[in-house]
């Protein structure tokens, strides 16, 4: 197995102290957001054979499996990250598989430069994902009961919201979500900050379950996203829960520190709490108007002491060993590619000591005894 080196990207939402803190370094005063682990092209892991994207380039079926290549091909399908969010994400959400295909192939023909601000599809990949929290974890997921969003906007008392009150008391349901939050993002801009504003001066007022909005608006004066952000549920995870991001499902996250495992990609189509492109049309294409509830997942425990993350795909799959004793050991060899992450406490992986936040890749077939006492994630995929 590979230790991993691995990049940690600065960008303005990261926590300047929290990635510090888990890696035992001095913060540098800068944000510090995600450290990226496994072969995304933009920021591969190094080991001491090369990047994990020319390990793996070298000898594809002997580092992934005869299994893994025949099924997502010769590359690692998935990216495991550890995100410090510091402050809020943009609200977004992912394309499907097919949506993916579809929107790249039609950017390619129309020749639209694949590092274009305005560009959404980078890769014609679907981006699932899972967020597992390490501290507490604020964010938000899927819509509300439209009656529930239309009683938290009217409590705010804005005459400019009322429209918004009234729309969410329609029927259909979806139909209802889809109008106002086209009626959001088309408002105009001059009169939607003012509103956001306003919003904000009340939630702050409010305070309660209005406190998320209130620091959501801190961070992004005036974007429409405010608005948008409060038909969405808020979520708190607990250390060791996590939630599920499918396509199509609004989402964004707000403040803790946590573990994310996604599909190899990088399609984002914007709501909002951002500076950057925003194309309307396309994400009210993707967006699926259902409320819906978070869905908090627990892990399940099995008699090996694995405790698994189950999620409908299979490009990932996440667990972790909680390891009570040093004497005791696992055997994690498996048939199919495996990056082990220690969180917590110190674990002997191989022949490598993983104290938190360092981590090693497990070719396929590889023997991965682990032992120690500590936290210990496993993200490998469904082959």
């Amino acid at each position: 197995m590979d230790r991993l080196d691995n990049t940690i990207r600065p960008y303005a939402w990261g926590s300047p102290t929290a990635i510090p803190h888990l890696l035992g370094t001095e913060p540098t005063g800068e944000p510090q957001a995600e450290m990226w682990m496994g072969a995304h092209p933009g920021a591969p892991s190094r080991t001491g054979r090369g990047t994990l994207v020319e390990v793996i380039d070298t000898d594809p079926e002997k580092e992934l499996g005869p299994a893994a290549v025949a099924k997502f091909g010769p590359r690692l399908p998935f990216l495991l990250k550890i995100l410090a969010a510091g402050a809020p994400l943009s609200l977004q959400v992912h394309p499907d598989l097919e949506q993916a295909k579809e929107g790249y192939a039609d950017e390619e023909r129309r020749g639209i430069p694949v590092d274009a601000p305005h560009r959404n599809y980078k890769d014609a990949n679907h981006k699932p994902e899972l967020i597992c929290a390490l501290t507490e974890f604020d964010g938000l997921c899927g819509f509300r009961d439209p009656l529930a969003a239309a009683g938290l906007l009217d409590d705010l008392g804005i005459d400019s919201l009322k429209p918004y009150v009234d729309l969410l008391h329609a029927h259909p349901e979806d139909a209802a979500l889809r109008e106002v939050l086209t009626a959001i993002l088309t408002a105009d801009p001059e009169e939607m900050s003012r509103t956001v504003a306003e919003a904000a001066a009340a939630c702050t007022r409010l305070g309660g379950a209005y406190t998320p909005y209130a620091d959501i608006a801190h961070h992004y004066p005036g974007d429409p996203g405010v608005i948008a952000a409060m038909l969405l549920n808020h979520v708190r995870l607990q250390p060791g829960e996590a939630l599920y991001l499918g396509a199509g499902v609004p989402h964004a996250y707000l403040n803790g520190l946590g573990v994310e495992i996604m599909a190899n990609s990088d399609n984002v189509l914007r709501c909002g709490l951002t500076p950057k492109h925003v194309d309307v049309p396309e994400l009210l294409r993707i967006v699926r108007f259902r409320p819906s509830d978070p869905g908090v997942l627990r892990p399940e425990a099995s008699p090996d002491g694995e405790e698994l993350y189950e999620t409908p795909i299979d490009e990932f799959r996440l667990s972790r060993y909680v390891l009570p004793e040093a004497g005791s050991a696992h055997d994690l060899t498996r048939a199919t590619p495996q990056i082990l992450l220690c969180t917590a406490g110190s674990v002997r992986a191989g022949e490598h000591d993983l104290t938190p936040g360092r981590s090693v890749f497990v070719p396929a077939g590889e023997k991965a005894e682990v032992s120690g006492t500590g936290t210990l994630f496993r993200a490998t995929v469904v082959a």
